[in-house]
């Protein structure tokens, strides 16, 4: 093994890296030769990748001790631990805003260590949802960190690629020829496949930049999304010879669901995907980013186009893809 991967100062702490995104930033991490030291949940069950690539600790963002033994020798934080499901806002801000300050703390404890944190493009508009809410309240937190740590926030839009479980069912579905579209399908959205997402962290991480502040990143495409490209998309690279038929799911039936699964959370004390914020999300009608300040800074580009991209999703022949959408 190469002296690199023994230096000290290719370790990377990381949270989250059980998660669809955190997994792929090990395997990006260790092709990089970089050590990861990575933070982990227990649970019945649950098997961690094997390999010495990555040194797995037992604990939570809510243990100091367990912050501690994780940062102990690292260069640098990514922290993608996060909560996306929650009946209330407590559940989101026990994760994101107290978990975010627990994390910038160990940070300090540990000699004030580079910090990047995973937010969310939702965080611009926070009078949607307690999720919403709770990531601006994280970048919030870390705001008061500035002139003791160096850190970044990074907001992406939906996040999609191989393992995604939030996209997948939306592609499948209109692979099979069923396109559900919430509320009037009349907003626009930004995308970003994966690896370019984890592109944008190990540009961070190779930087010697100093500067704080909160980023959006995307995939590059002007103006972002309409729901009729990327329907028209879909039907391409999946080479469908029958259109997909649009199906508009009104916003009054979607928000009957979700509060029909908030009482039912409450009441059997789960946690649900779909609530009445989370219709306000999937309804709202701007999600187009600009990633522009972060790519002039961090000398950054996305490299996978959306067709690309879905291919691989869907885990297609590359020959599926045509054009440059």
């Amino acid at each position: 093994m190469s002296e690199a991967k023994h230096d000290s100062r290719r370790l990377v702490a990381l949270t989250g890296a059980t998660g669809f995104i955190g997994s792929t930033l090990i395997s990006r991490l260790s092709r990089e030769g970089y050590r990861v030291r990575a933070l982990y949940r227990p649970r019945p069950g649950r098997q961690l990748p094997a390999g010495n690539h990555v040194e797995w600790i037992a604990g939570g963002i809510d243990s100091a001790a367990s912050l501690d033994t994780l940062l102990d020798g690292s260069s640098a934080v990514i922290h993608c631990a996060g909560a996306v499901r929650g009946a209330s806002r407590e559940d989101f801000d026990a994760v994101n805003v107290a978990g975010m300050q627990a994390v910038a703390e160990a940070c300090l404890r540990a000699g004030g260590l580079r910090l990047l944190s995973l937010s969310s493009l939702a965080a611009r508009e926070p009078q949607l949802s307690h999720y919403a809410a709770s990531k601006r309240e994280g970048e919030r937190v870390l705001a008061q960190y500035s002139d003791s740590l160096a850190w970044i926030a990074l907001r992406p839009p939906a996040v999609y690629g191989p393992g995604d479980r939030e996209m997948l069912p939306l592609f499948q579905g209109m692979q099979r020829g069923w396109a559900l579209i919430p509320g009037s399908g009349a907003g626009r959205l930004s995308l970003i496949y994966v690896d370019d997402l984890v592109a944008a962290m190990l540009a961070w991480l190779v930087s010697d930049s100093p500067q704080c502040g909160v980023y959006e990143v995307d995939d590059g495409q002007p103006d972002g999304y309409d729901w009729n490209t990327i329907i028209e998309t879909v039907s391409q690279v999946c080479r469908r010879k029958r259109p997909i038929r649009r199906v508009h799911v009104p916003s009054a039936l979607l928000k009957g669901i979700a509060a029909g699964n908030q009482a039912a959370a409450r009441l059997f004390r789960y946690a649900p995907m779909l609530t009445p914020g989370k219709v306000g999300e999937l309804t709202h009608s701007d999600w187009v980013c600009d990633s522009a300040p972060f790519r002039h800074i961090f000398n950054w580009s996305p490299q996978v186009r959306f067709a690309a991209g879905l291919a691989k999703t869907l885990q297609l022949s590359p020959s599926h893809v045509s054009g440059n959408v």
